[in-house]
Formats: C-alpha cells, structure tokens, sequence
C-alpha cells in the first residue's frame, strides 16, 4: 500500500491557546521535507478561541488535498469536535494527526474517530518527509499508526532525531510579529519526573553549537522581543550552556530577551558568575521547584538539593538583572493541604518575580497516569486532564488552592502591587494566610465572577486592607497604594483610595510642580530624556505625587512614621525597570 498522490496541497494545522503563541513543530516538518516538486505545504494556525465554524470554513477555502493537525492537550478538545466535520465539507480528504496528545493512544483514537487517515508517532520530521514523498509503502515508514484493509497497522518506532540536520525555521520572520519565538537547542531530559512525558525519553541530543550561535544571531541582528528556549532542562550540558549564555553576554543588542527553563541545584559557581553579568533584562529562568516535601520529591523521581537551590535562587536573584520564575504543582502524591502550604510559603520567600501555582495534569504516557489508581487521584477524562483530588488532597481543598492561585496570578505576578502588598504580609502569619484571607474576599463579594478590571484591582485591594488590622493605619495603606499605582500606571483621574489634600496644600503643590517643569525646560537636572519636550508635554508624560511616607522604602514597616514634612516623588515612565516595569522614581528635595 502506497501513502499519497505525488501533486498535493498540504496544510499542517495547529490550533494555539492564544494568538502570541505559534507552533514550531509544523515549521519545523515544513522546513525539513523543503521543496517537492507538485507539493504545495501551507500551515494554517488558530486559536482556542475561534469559531469551530470559522475554522472549518477557512479549511475548505484553503481547498487543501491533505490536512494534518498538530494535537496537543490544549487542542484537543476543539480537534475532536473539528474531525468529525471535516469529511462533511471535504469527503475523502486524507486526514493525518500528531503531536504529544495523540501519540501514546494512537490505535484508540484512529477506533475512535474513522476518518482519521493515519497518525505520526513521536518526532515527526523524517516520518512527514518520508509520509510525502511517496517514495515507500506506509508500511515501511517508521513512526506511524494507518489504516488499511486489514484494520489499524502500527510499523516500527522511529531512531530519534539528530538536531543538528534540522534546518532553521525562522528567516522569514514577518509571520511571527508580535508573536513569541520558540527555539529549541536540545531535545529529551536526563531526570525522570513521574508527571512528564519528557521522561520517556531520556536521551538527550544536543544542536551543534556552532549551529545554535549563528541562528541566535539571527534572532538578535532582527532585535526580536524575546526567544523562548523549549529545551526541557537547559543547563543539563555544562559546556552548551555555558556556550550559548557566554555567546549571549558578548553580542547582545540591548532589546532581545531570552527564556530558559533550568534546573537551579545543578548549576555552577562558574555560570553563577557568568549570569550576574548580563545586561539586566537579558534573560529570564524558570525553575521548576514543584514541591518542597522530601517524601513527594522521592516519590516523584525527582533529586532535589533544596538547599543548593535556595542558595542558587538567591544569587542569580542578588544580581537584580535575571527575572526569576519559580513553579509549584499542587495534586502531587504524599502532599496535603498543610504540606503544600508549607511548600508555598517556602518558595514565596525566596522571591521571585513569578510564582506559578500549577495543579497535576496526569497526562497518558507518564508513570503518573501508571500510578493515578494506587494515588486515588480523580482527575478530569478531558483535556487538560487536571487533578480534582488525590488520597491527601481532597477536591475542597483543591478548590480553595484555585482562588489562591487566581489571587497570586493578580496581585504577585502581575508585579503591579509589590509595595502594599509587603505592608499586608505583615499583618499575616504568613504569605499563604495572606492570598487565602483575600481569596475569601474576592469570594464574599462575588469578584471570582465579575472579575474587577485591571484598574479597579487597586481600589478592591484597598477596600480588603480596610478589613485587615491595616485598617489602623489608613493613611499609610493609601499612600502605599498611591505609590504602587503610579509605579505602573500615568493615570491622570485621581483614583478613590488617594489621599486627598486640602485646598491650601493643593494650591501650593500645583504651583511647585508648575516651577518644577519649568526649571526642568532649561536645566534638565532630573529629566535629560525629555530634551525634545516642553515643560508642559514634561509634565503630562511624567507625574509627580506628594507622600507624608517614606512609601518607596523597600520593605516599609507598619511601624513607621510619618515624616516630619511632604515629600515630592517623581515618576518618570521613560526608564523602567527591565524585571518589574516599575518606573523610575525620584525623591525631590
């Protein structure tokens, strides 16, 4: 039996969960099968949030003679509505799936859904190429699951890629504006958590780095934004590593941004030294910590040196040039409700830019999906496949770690709310107490349903202050809060919780801050950027706020005192700061 006809439209598809994101995978199938006489490759990418309808209907005006779906776990629910429909519009169209989510069960899905032609199993690129080349029978390309006459056939698994022959999928990079780039040096993990299919295979395969320089040269000769690195562990290899952030430090363009998920204990007093001296801005680390329980680390497979962590996190974090993002699992096995707490609580204090509170996804394929019954994880049939309970964390708990969760996403990561929300953990035991306490009252006043919009965000925290002993300390909170607001946002209607100052203080404030811009016009001492501006255009891009606290103290105590007179602070939102986006502040005499 031969695979397709020799004259063919292809059109690989994937369905992102948002528009800034794309799908490397199809390019890379794409750029690696390259030119084929009387083959036409197209890739059509989506979102979650379309239509089932309108995606169906730019299929067929693509008038493809063969469609193969990119299938991952947050696709696959639209992909599974979507295959039923496609023979509908488009009778006898060969239709070929793969990707992560259809990989492990792949003679279940093709029972499941008839119309599916085949399925690639695993790394795609050599099956596609040899899939349209027609060159073999399907029978003896490696790597897929077909069906033919005698029902489903399974052929041989695939050798697995040699990095270095995949071309470069980015030269032409007007596709991909204001989207993310996502690049890829190694493929495979030497660790073997339980929960993730990069576990399977642990082989790992390296890009030359001769290879990986040039393109990453590229990337910065284009001053792209940023570069998400997909490598599993990106620091495994000492000398890659060290290699690709040495080649980063020496050419980088002052705009490019470069994302790596790394495994922190591993790396060393070398690479230490190397990242403290990039550009602040450079680069941001995700770690994946995940638990802080010595019985979860073992029996998830994984080899923590927790306290060489802490120690890494704190160095790289010291040099105030790395954006740091920490990540969590709640659902793991042997952790309750207290344990996870703690495990919160212990890297909150580590201070990261970003804590991601993720829940367990037993995934089809990973040991955790082995061990789900032994665990009594319940978790959902449906894709993301998320946990709903376990044997120590029941689904209650689970439900108050959701609204804990919603409240990091809102007032921590977001960084929008670092100053008033310092003042508020001193008022906690501690930091989970905290995002519980205002979970339940986001819960009392109905916010989880009728999200507060960004701005109004600010006026919910202040009114959730006024429940707290902060309460005691009125002007402080809304000082502090005034502070945050302007660290991020030139507002120019004055918000509610704002201190307000009386008709002579305001008079006299206004015609200070008109004597300010206008010395500024000819002097420049604090607003050099601003050359090309008058005083008035000055004081319209900048804002200046009087505080009676010294509200930009890091770490402000509740204790503290008003000052003996105003203070003016100047907040300039040309210069921010890289990890934060706080604005520039200057304390006026």
């Amino acid at each position: 039996m031969r695979n397709i006809d020799i004259n063919m439209k292809i059109l690989l598809t994937a369905i992102n969960a948002k528009y800034i994101h794309s799908n490397p995978a199809l390019y890379s199938l794409r750029a690696y099968a390259g030119e084929m006489d009387g083959r036409e490759i197209q890739i059509a990418e989506y979102t979650i949030n379309h239509r089932r309808e309108d995606i169906l209907a730019d299929l067929y005006r693509r008038k493809p003679d063969m469609i193969a779906v990119s299938c991952y776990i947050w696709n696959w629910s639209m992909v599974s509505l979507l295959l039923p429909e496609i023979p509908k519009i488009m009778p006898g169209i060969p239709i070929w799936l793969g990707g992560p989510e259809v990989s492990y069960d792949a003679g279940e899905i093709m029972e499941k859904f008839p119309m599916v032609t085949g399925i690639m199993v695993g790394e795609g690129e050599e099956t596609f190429k040899e899939l349209i080349e027609g060159a073999k029978p399907l029978n003896e390309i490696r790597g897929i699951v077909y069906r033919s006459d005698n029902g489903i056939v399974r052929t041989g698994d695939r050798e697995l890629t040699d990095l270095s022959k995949l071309p470069f999928l980015y030269y032409g990079l007007e596709q991909f504006e204001n989207r993310i780039i996502y690049y890829e040096s190694s493929r495979g993990c030497p660790y073997r958590c339980s929960y993730c299919l990069s576990s399977i295979d642990k082989k790992v395969r390296l890009r030359q780095l001769d290879i990986v320089k040039r393109e990453l040269q590229f990337f910065l000769d284009h001053r792209v934004k940023q570069v998400k690195f997909v490598d599993r562990t990106f620091n495994c290899n000492h000398e890659h590593a060290m290699g690709i952030w040495q080649y980063l430090l020496e050419h980088d363009n002052g705009v490019t941004n470069f994302h790596f998920e790394i495994e922190a204990d591993i790396i060393s007093e070398e690479e230490l030294e190397l990242l403290s001296r990039m550009r602040p801005g450079l680069m941001q680390m995700e770690i994946g910590v995940q638990t802080v329980n010595p019985d979860t680390l073992r029996e998830i497979r994984r080899s923590t040196n927790m306290e060489r962590l802490k120690y890494v996190v704190e160095r790289i974090r010291q040099g105030h040039n790395i954006h740091v993002h920490l990540d969590l699992i709640a659902g793991l096995p042997y952790e309750d409700y207290d344990s996870f707490r703690h495990s919160f609580n212990t890297v909150y204090a580590m201070e990261p830019e970003q804590l991601q509170l993720g829940f367990l996804k037993v995934l089809k394929g990973a040991y955790m999906h082995e061990m789900a019954r032994s665990y009594e994880i319940q978790y959902l049939d449906t894709p993301p496949y998320e946990v709903l309970s376990t044997r120590w964390l029941p689904y209650d708990k689970v439900l108050l770690l959701k609204e804990v969760e919603e409240m990091v996403e809102t007032y921590y990561n977001s960084n929008q709310f670092i100053y008033t929300i310092g003042l508020l953990e001193q008022v906690y035991p501690d930091a989970f107490s905290l995002y519980l306490s205002l979970a339940e009252f986001y819960r009392e006043k109905g916010y989880f349903t009728q999200v507060p919009a960004r701005s109004y965000r600010y006026q919910v925290l202040f009114e959730f202050g006024m429940t707290t002993p902060l309460r005691e300390k009125e002007e402080l909170l809304r000082e502090v809060l005034t502070y945050d607001l302007y660290l991020r946002e030139n507002v120019k209607s004055r918000p509610a919780f704002a201190p307000q100052m009386d008709a002579d203080e305001q008079e006299r404030f206004k015609k200070q801050m008109r004597e300010f811009y206008e010395q500024e016009e000819t002097e420049r001492s604090y607003l050099a950027a601003y050359v090309s501006y008058d005083s008035r255009q000055m004081s319209k891009m900048t804002h200046m706020e009087l505080f009676h606290y010294p509200v930009w103290e890091k770490n402000l105590k509740l204790q503290t005192d008003a000052l003996s007179d105003s203070v003016a602070v100047l907040f300039d939102y040309q210069k921010r700061d890289p990890l934060t986006y706080e604005a520039r502040t200057v304390v006026l005499p």
